[in-house]
């Protein structure tokens, strides 16, 4: 029988010798689970969630701790996470090109050992690192300060994450398993970071506590390592050395931060959810201060139990002068309550919404508020205008987180909701530090348009300490019905008050815009004035 030729690629086929015939190796099995101590690849899990949770510490931490000197607008914040996931992408290929050169964990753990001791020793130096990085424009300070303070430990500690993957890979068969592993609990350290930072840490301990206690957790994290696996003894006597000198460096760094001064000495210092809350007293004198990320926020003659801040009084009686009458009051902001118990000493009734509990018992303590006296709501002061059914005689708004008002309450529909809640001849009272007289008088301008596109007529009294206060009414005619007699007015401002009252001031309205919830850029075009501004109180506070 005849057979048919198979073609040449058939599989029936014999093969055939050729010069083009390349011999393959067969690629290597990968090594066992024996390769890897069980005790060690659970302990790199463990690290790889306690990094990934300090990442999210950090950045979260580094954004409030320069508050206080750069502010809390939205360049603070743009700064840190750009700064956070450059440094992520640095670390992310540092780490895979160090563990393609030795599979050896103790070269990362000892990068931890850097990131640590960096946080830790940078601690005493933000405040100046802040302020030197402000000689340029807030945008590229507030960029360059968060780069120099926190680029390098974040970098470092995003190394681990490809560097424990090529380890884990090399060592276990099911490596989509491994990666998938570490990844999850890389992650999930993340989430327990920022739920950590963000409910427990920041309101019970101060910034730089949390900050040394961090960089001293990662240090330890890296001793347990060279203790327990470290195949010599120079890697944890390194690390055990490093920890100890920068326990002591970060220690100090912590003792440098709290209040120093040879003429006023701290009654209260206590963390919150909305920065660091001070008491400052006067040695030998009856001034106190209040102070909320170190700027003073309010002023106190513990003698008289008055407000020495002319604001105080412009607000209560700017009220008292322009509406016809005040039996009902809301306080949006309650500071230290020194506004709200004014009227409420007078008869009046007073509801006051403030969104940070922890003033509340500081107030009472220091500053006889007595919450007794009127209604408290804990609450966001839009939230709480756009729910209410009251109307009132006039509306106080005073909410400062730091140098400037919550920018959703300086809207055109924010000043609709105050406007709803308002009586038909009740009126608005707003404390700002904008200053019309600026030639960059963007927020004055802007503020004063948004106004006056909501109410019918609109009022600025301009001080001469940098507050100035808006009245707004529905009503046509805003003049002052009941002229104050200056009388209460504690004595050393009391020329300012008066001067305040007789000053109104119109800005060029070619300068601003109206304000919506939509575009509300006051941040970007004031950014200049406010850190102007903030520097001088912060200067001021520590003068004290």
């Amino acid at each position: 029988m005849a057979t048919r030729n198979l073609p040449p690629n058939s599989a029936f086929a014999s093969p055939r010798p050729s010069a083009y015939n390349v011999r393959v190796k067969p690629k290597p099995t990968a090594p066992t689970d024996a390769t890897l101590a069980p005790g060690l690849r659970r302990y790199l899990y463990f690290t790889s969630a306690i990094t990934g949770a300090a990442v999210m510490i950090v950045q979260i931490l580094g954004a409030k701790m320069l508050s206080p000197f750069l502010g809390t607008s939205h360049f603070v914040w743009t700064a840190q996470i750009a700064v956070t996931l450059v440094a992520l992408a640095c670390g992310y290929y540092a780490g895979g090109w160090l563990v393609d050169r030795a599979l050896k964990p103790g070269r990362i753990y000892a990068a931890i050992v850097v990131a640590g001791a960096y946080l830790a020793m940078s601690i005493p130096f933000i405040e100046k690192v802040a302020y030197g990085f402000l000689h340029f424009d807030l945008a590229v300070g507030s960029l360059l300060a968060s780069a120099f303070l926190f680029f390098i430990p974040l970098s470092l500690l995003a190394m681990v994450g490809p560097f424990f993957i090529r380890v884990l890979a090399n060592s276990m068969n099911n490596m989509g398993g491994s990666i998938g592993r570490l990844s999850a609990i890389s992650t999930f350290g993340s989430f327990l970071g920022t739920v950590l930072i963000g409910y427990i840490l920041i309101p019970f301990l101060p910034n730089s506590t949390t900050m040394y206690l961090t960089a001293l957790v990662l240090m330890l994290l890296s001793v347990i390592y060279f203790v327990g696996w470290g195949r010599t003894g120079s890697g944890s006597g390194a690390s055990i050395m490093a920890l100890l000198l920068v326990a002591g460096l970060g220690y100090g760094g912590l003792r440098a931060d709290a209040w120093q001064s040879t003429s006023s000495e701290e009654l209260f210092r206590g963390n919150s959810n909305f920065g660091l809350l001070q008491v400052i007293q006067q040695k030998g004198g009856p001034h106190r201060y209040y102070l909320n990320d170190y700027l003073t926020q309010n002023t106190y003659d513990t003698n008289t139990q008055q407000s020495i801040s002319m604001f105080t009084y412009m607000l209560h009686d700017l009220a008292r002068a322009y509406a016809p009458k005040t039996e009902e009051v809301l306080c949006i902001g309650m500071g230290v309550g020194i506004v709200p118990m004014s009227f409420a000493r007078a008869g009046v009734k007073v509801d006051v919404v403030e969104i940070n509990p922890d003033v509340v018992p500081l107030a009472e303590r220091f500053f006889n508020f007595d919450s007794s006296k009127l209604n408290l709501h804990i609450q966001d002061g839009r939230y709480f205008v756009n729910r209410t059914q009251k109307k009132y005689d006039a509306l106080i708004l005073d909410a400062f987180l730091g140098d400037s008002c919550p920018s959703h309450l300086m809207t055109r529909e924010a000043f609709a909701s105050m406007r709803n809640v308002l009586k038909p001849d009740g009126v608005l009272v707003i404390n700002t530090f904008a200053d019309p007289d600026l030639q960059q008088n963007f927020f004055s301008a802007s503020l004063y348009k948004t106004l006056t596109n909501t109410f019918t007529s609109v009022k600025l009294h301009h001080g001469r300490n940098g507050n100035s206060l808006f009245v707004a009414s529905p009503r046509k005619d805003l003049s002052i019905l009941h002229p104050p007699t200056f009388d209460h007015v504690w004595p050393g401002c009391r020329e300012q008050v008066r001067d305040a009252f007789a000053t109104v001031r119109e800005p060029n309205l070619e300068n601003g815009i109206v304000l919506t919830d939509d575009y509300n850029p006051v941040e970007f075009y004031d950014a200049a004035n406010r850190e102007s501004l903030r520097k001088n109180l912060a200067l001021g506070a520590k003068m004290r």
